[in-house]
């Protein structure tokens, strides 16, 4: 490696990328309320309550550190949180931005947010708390040189050393070793900065503006990671994002040495134990949440009951000296986890006083324990009641003490831990709930014996500045003991909102009581919108700036209400919080909560995104979409910033909606003017109500995934080029998954038409000049692989088929001649690799675009997936392109004349580089669609008959 452990963290290098800078002594992490109306089955009554009454008897706290949503070890992280109570965090690098997308149309930054909420979905059954850096997932990245090169390697570890001495685990952990073995760079990363940020986040030296803001140095105890599962032989170690064999060794980043060999089996997790209050394993509880990760490959089935271990060394530990043990049974082997081991960190003088405490508080937590019934959970709640107070005392004691600073900080820390934990234990005891949630608008809270179906009714999910907002509190004892409420508030975020209760709720409330309050607000001028508080400028950039960076490291900002009940119990007061919900329905699975959300009043968005623009003055047409989030009609205006000299028809067009959601599809022609190779933009602005909006939103979703709004400017990118396209070009593309290339092609003056399952049966494809295949299709297209001879047919008749990107489903012989894409094919990653042209004088490249090896400059990403491994000798390779080190790739544009037509299979990225309108992509592309009409060709063809 090129970066040294003893790294010399100098202001510049910090204000390089601290979120701190601009905000000096800014909160080190807001807290994250679950925005969940309901907690999961298992986490209710009884089996919720037995599983806090396994953390609150232990101080244990875990941190794994993955690269990517589904990467982590969700069986060991359900066995830790859910079996053992331990404190558990799931630290994720990035958010998947440039993974694949099976579910929808949404890819790089929406497929971010969609593998976000995906990821809290799964997070919620391992028992989690969540946490992300602020780098993206710019694609597949072979070597752990390549990852660091791009994220940079101290913006990563600023970031993870920051959520370590926040959370303030006793043991990290991590799925990768930082070893070619962890699958490629991304994997590794995670790895190496697992190690780094044990050795280093307890230095106040390293990165010192997160202790001038108020954060302390940590030094976690352990570092483990998994040991590694991939193949190795006498050749060595497999690398699969290589291909080589690499020597079977591995770094250890805390101390710098090398481990000959793959590393020992320190211990080994339990993951396939049976739990019997849950009724299954703890595996199986993972793998039901890791079943909601869709996007990447439709969700993963639940396995059998069988016992299995998940197994893990230990690479770094300050327990009993520098010497490692061979073998383990837990994590915490050689740690104090009992409530009484927080006194450790006082001086050893004064360590006797605060154990005697804190014994005592252990020994209510044994009462409580003792006392649990599954039957009545409410026999627990007195101990509880008393823990929760016990607590509290311990803690005014240690603010009033004369304890060194750091020993009050870290006491104080886990005692706020158990402070929470007290308080879910004791709410779950009583059953006490509280679910909030808006009013249909122009509607009074049902009562009476069909008030229980009020949640059937849909509601607005978007609220708008300036809007009065009615919130119903439902609050109710479920519970056997009486308890007395103390106060009923629902709060904004940003505190400005003004509330008012129609009234207050009675003083106590009796076993088996409910009642059901309204709230209602103005929702204020300057409330911000609920969107991502992270954005990048282009995809380039392999890292998100912070629009607030007081929620770094947070899943998403907070939602912007919340309710809150205050009740005592045996005069302790105890609260239950919740994010206030919407109700809208489902096509299969009905109402479903998902929580207020604050927009804007008018949401606007130009397609397609982006393009390019012939440099012959063709027109081009743009739609723009508005939608209303305005609570009845709404009129206005919307036109378009257009390049100097360029027109537009409408200049200017006029807009009516009658209600809340309502959208409208407006279309502008617009006629460039001495056009230039150099990039253009144009951007819709409306107006309504006095105000501008050039900014709008889609929902990024799927049936049954909490959906989260994605913002973009309503501006059209594009770039003059050099592109010829032959009149009238008309293509049937076959979608697949996670791509919008169609929308681009079209902007090019290309007649495209989308074919359903039924035009590939029946449809007489004679009428297309080409038909595309889209990615992936014939992994997700059924319909296609059962019609493919027509295809074959359809080339063998004079068309053109072009087969884009496609999985080892395709290595079924599904062309005319042999070609094998197998489930390891290739990629060519770097995207500025050098792209060489075999045969430039080849038709395919030279009509209508002379192709050179400058329209491969500016592409992103990468270069392609897929690159075929084998082909038939009718078979042409046109383009040979490799990333360092990776061995020559000439199956990334491949054709073969067939019959009286031409097919052709391409690698190349265009589902990546087209919709960024990168040039040369363009170029390329619409040779590949003309080849019928390719007047080279046809005198070929003409000379064989």
């Amino acid at each position: 490696m090129t970066w040294k452990h003893c790294i010399s963290y100098s202001l510049a290098a910090w204000l390089a990328f601290s979120p701190m800078a601009a905000t000096a002594q800014a909160s080190p992490q807001t807290r994250y309320l679950s925005p969940e109306a309901y907690p999961l089955p298992l986490d209710r009554g009884a089996s919720g309550l037995w599983q806090s009454l396994q953390k609150l008897k232990t101080r244990a706290s875990l941190m794994m550190v993955v690269a990517h949503p589904d990467d982590e070890d969700g069986g060991m992280l359900a066995y830790e949180s859910r079996g053992q109570g331990a404190d558990t965090t799931l630290l994720t690098l990035n958010r998947g931005e440039g993974g694949q997308n099976v579910m929808t149309g949404d890819y790089w930054d929406q497929l971010g947010i969609m593998r976000t909420h995906e990821l809290l979905a799964a997070g919620s059954y391992y028992g989690v708390h969540q946490n992300w850096t602020r780098v993206a997932d710019y694609g597949f990245s072979k070597t752990l040189d390549e990852a660091l090169k791009n994220w940079g390697h101290d913006r990563v570890l600023y970031d993870v050393v920051r959520q370590v001495r926040i959370s303030r685990p006793l043991v990290i952990t991590s799925v990768f070793a930082g070893n070619v073995s962890d699958g490629h760079g991304h994997h590794q990363t995670a790895g190496v900065m697992a190690q780094e940020a044990y050795k280093l986040a307890g230095d106040p030296n390293v990165f010192p503006d997160q202790i001038a803001a108020g954060l302390k140095p940590w030094s976690p105890l352990k570092v483990y990671a998994r040991v590694p599962f991939a193949r190795v032989t006498k050749q060595g170690i497999f690398d699969y994002a290589t291909g080589k064999w690499e020597p079977v060794r591995f770094k250890n980043y805390v101390t710098g040495s090398w481990i000959e060999g793959v590393p020992s089996k320190t211990l080994e997790v339990p993951e396939g134990e049976y739990n019997a209050l849950f009724g299954r394993s703890y595996l199986s509880v993972a793998r039901e949440g890791l079943a909601n990760q869709k996007s990447q490959n439709d969700g993963v089935g639940i396995p059998l009951p069988a016992q299995f271990n998940s197994p893990y060394h230990l690479y770094a530990s300050r327990v009993n000296g520098d010497t490692l043990p061979a073998t383990e049974k837990t994590f915490f082997d050689g740690i104090d986890i009992s409530l009484s081991g927080i006194a450790d960190y006082a001086p050893v003088a004064d360590r006797v006083a605060w154990r005697k405490g804190l014994e005592e508080l252990q020994q209510i937590v044994s009462e409580a324990t003792e006392k649990y019934s599954a039957a009545n959970p409410s026999q627990s709640a007195a101990a509880l009641a008393r823990g929760l107070e016990k607590t509290r005392t311990l803690q005014n004691e240690i603010k009033r003490s004369s304890l060194p600073e750091s020993a009050k900080y870290d006491m104080l820390h886990e005692l706020s831990i158990k402070e929470d934990q007290f308080n879910e234990a004791l709410s779950q005891s009583l059953g006490v709930m509280l679910l909030a949630s808006v009013n249909p608008v122009g509607e009074k809270p049902r009562m009476g014996p069909f008030g229980e179906m009020r949640g059937n009714t849909p509601t607005y999910q978007f609220a708008i500045p300036g809007q009065p907002v009615s919130v119903n509190v439902h609050i109710a004892n479920q519970g056997t003991q009486n308890v007395a409420i103390d106060d009923l508030s629902v709060l904004g975020d940003s505190g400005d909102w003004k509330w008012s209760a129609q009234r207050k709720p009675a003083a106590s409330m009796d076993a088996g009581q409910a009642d059901d309050l309204t709230v209602e607000g103005v929702v204020p001028d300057n409330e911000p919108i609920t969107k991502p508080y992270f954005s990048r400028p282009t995809l380039e950039q392999s890292y998100y700036n912070l629009d607030n960076p007081a929620y770094l490291g947070l899943p998403t900002m907070p939602y912007p209400v919340t309710a809150r009940l205050q009740y005592s119990f045996h005069g302790v007061q105890a609260s239950v919080r919740g994010t206030v919900q919407t109700t809208h329905r489902i096509n299969g699975i009905g109402p479903v909560p998902e929580p207020l959300m604050i927009a804007p009043a008018i949401s606007v968005l130009v397609s397609p995104e982006a393009g390019v623009i012939p440099s012959n003055n063709a027109k081009l047409t743009l739609k723009v979409t508005l939608r209303s989030n305005v609570k009845g009609p709404a009129e206005g205006e919307v036109a378009l910033n257009l390049p100097e000299g360029w027109t537009s028809s409408p200049r200017a067009a006029s807009f009516s909606t009658a209600r809340d959601g309502d959208e409208k599809n407006l279309s502008f022609d617009v006629t460039p003017k001495n056009v230039k190779l150099k990039p253009y933009t144009i951007t819709a602005v409306a107006k309504y109500a006095g105000k501008e909006y050039k900014e709008g939103f889609t929902t990024v979703t799927w049936p049954g995934l909490r959906p989260y709004p994605s913002y973009r400017p309503a501006t059209y990118r594009t770039t003059g080029v050099d592109l010829k396209t032959p009149a009238d070009l008309k293509v049937g593309y076959i979608m697949g998954t996670g791509e919008d290339v169609p929308a681009s092609l079209s902007d090019a003056g290309v007649r495209v038409t989308q074919l359903s399952a039924g035009d590939l049966a029946t449809a007489n494809l004679s009428g297309f000049d080409a038909v595309v295949i889209g990615i992936r299709a014939y992994a997700n297209r059924p319909d296609l692989r059962a019609n493919n001879n027509r295809l074959l047919e359809y080339v063998n008749n004079g068309g053109t088929v072009v087969v884009e990107y496609q999985t080892n489903e395709y290595d079924h012989n599904y062309g005319p001649y042999a070609i094998s894409v197998p489930a390891d094919a290739e990629k060519v990653v770097d995207e500025t690799s050098t792209a060489t042209i075999l045969d430039s004088a080849d038709p395919l490249l030279n009509w209508p675009n002379k192709i050179t090896s400058a329209d491969f400059n500016n592409w992103v990403e990468e270069r392609g997936h897929g690159f075929a491994r084998a082909w038939d000798p009718k078979f042409t390779a046109l383009t040979e392109m490799h990333d360092d080190g990776q061995d020559a790739q000439k199956g990334g544009l491949l054709y073969a004349k067939y019959g009286k037509g031409q097919y052709i299979y391409t690698s190349f990225a265009f589902f990546r580089q087209i919709p960024e309108g990168v040039p040369g992509s363009f170029r390329i592309y619409m040779n590949l669609i003309s080849a019928s009409r390719n007047p080279a060709w046809k005198t070929s063809l003409a000379a064989t008959k």
